[in-house]
């Protein structure tokens, strides 16, 4: 196999499998495995055999769930309670297994056994959005709130009852800084020392996978040591990444046909683009905060640059990213720009399904994880889920080195 095919079928990048072959770096056993299983045409994949369980906790519309059944996968339980997520969630994905609701009403032995809790709790109480909120309208935050901020220990009660082999979970980068501190120390102590797992933490920025400036903090924990290191995640380099040219509609006539977003002619349709008093409102809004030093304002963009954060009220105004136009008032990115800006839609795969109205589909992605930042964390975790990652080369017919 050519480090091309190598690296296709593996998920690890060709760099990596070049400095493995040149004596550069040395991949550690579990890789390695992991590779001979790749090697022997039995590669991790969805529609072959199941090389690990998982469940999917807080699923919002599935994007985890696209990241580790790539890595070979098998989603054995969902919870989600937004009956709209649901909806898009189900239209997506099928499935044998109903989509549990309310995790806080769920007991935990009612839930299959499983190898990998994957969980992106909620980020309101933590995030800086979210906390300006609360405290502008004399409202508890983080860990104090009440309907949010303690599911993170629901998701504790979950692993301390199936002691799954490994968790994943994300949330916003201001969960290690809220509170000073002191909210994120209790969540890594609660997951190191009252469950006695391995943890690590890092923040990735989906700027390397998609054109969008997002951070977002995750939580990797093994139960039994591992090999594992922060760095076998391979994040490409941010300054080669992709712009906003990448997931725009091409309004030429030369993209398939989707008319609930374009025109007969391809053009994206006139109720996307902002309506002049809105533009107004936008651009004195905006000159205002300037005036007092602030930074709030929109974000125009071109084709050519990468776009803020999708938030989920992004369907309110869509200021935080508003597409330039060669004339008239710039507009709104579509839904599926939207599929595609958070790494939902892709070259080779089918459209994802968006069965819902606009202002639910913007919710519903501006609540997602971006699928690519997924999708590399599971291929680096992945040689430490595989099941079959301990099978004798020998078996295999494969060379030892």
């Amino acid at each position: 196999m050519s480090q091309e095919d190598l690296a296709e079928r593996t998920g690890y990048h060709r760099k990596t499998i070049h400095r493995w072959e040149t004596g550069q770096g040395k991949p550690r056993k579990a890789v390695v495995d992991f590779l001979r299983l790749a090697a022997s045409g039995r590669p991790p994949r969805t529609d072959g055999p199941t090389q690990f369980t998982f469940i999917d906790l807080f699923a919002g519309i599935g994007g985890t769930r696209m990241g580790f059944e790539s890595a070979g996968g098998k989603c054995v339980f969902t919870s989600e309670w937004d009956k709209y997520a649901q909806i898009t969630y189900r239209e997506n994905f099928g499935d044998s297994h109903p989509i549990a609701g309310d995790i806080t009403q769920i007991e935990a032995d009612v839930i299959p056994k499983h190898d990998v809790l994957l969980g992106g709790f909620p980020c309101q109480p933590f995030s800086i959005a979210g906390v300006s909120k609360k405290n502008s309208l004399g409202r508890a935050h983080g860990f104090a709130d009440e309907t949010q901020g303690t599911l993170f220990f629901d998701i504790a009660r979950i692993l301390r009852h199936h002691a799954p082999r490994a968790f994943m979970l994300e949330n916003v980068k201001n969960l290690r800084s809220h509170d000073r501190g002191r909210t994120f120390e209790v969540i890594c102590r609660t997951l190191q020392e009252d469950l006695g797992y391995h943890l690590y933490t890092g923040v990735i920025d989906a700027a390397s996978f998609v054109p969008q400036h997002r951070e977002r903090i995750f939580l990797i924990g093994f139960r039994e040591k591992v090999d594992f290191e922060w760095d076998d995640i391979h994040l490409p380099d941010r300054r080669e990444g992709p712009t906003l040219k990448s997931i725009l509609h091409r309004e030429d006539g030369g993209e398939a046909a989707e008319e609930r977003f374009l025109d007969a002619s391809g053009g994206v349709l006139d109720k996307y683009v902002l309506s002049d008093k809105l533009w107004q409102y936008l651009q004195d809004y905006a000159e205002k905060h300037r005036k007092k030093g602030n930074g709030f304002g929109f974000g125009l963009v071109e084709e050519d640059n990468i776009a803020r954060t999708l938030s989920a009220r992004y369907y309110k105004d869509g200021s935080e990213i508003l597409v330039a136009r060669d004339q008239g008032n710039p507009r709104r990115l579509t839904p599926r720009e939207c599929a595609r800006l958070m790494g939902f839609d892709g070259p080779g795969r089918p459209r994802f399904k968006i069965p819902v109205s606009d202002t639910q589909a913007y919710k519903q992605f501006g609540n997602s994880v971006v699928v690519p930042v997924i999708r590399a964390i599971a291929s680096a975790m992945a040689p430490h889920l595989v099941a079959e990652a301990s099978v004798d080369a020998d078996q295999l017919g494969l060379p030892l080195s």
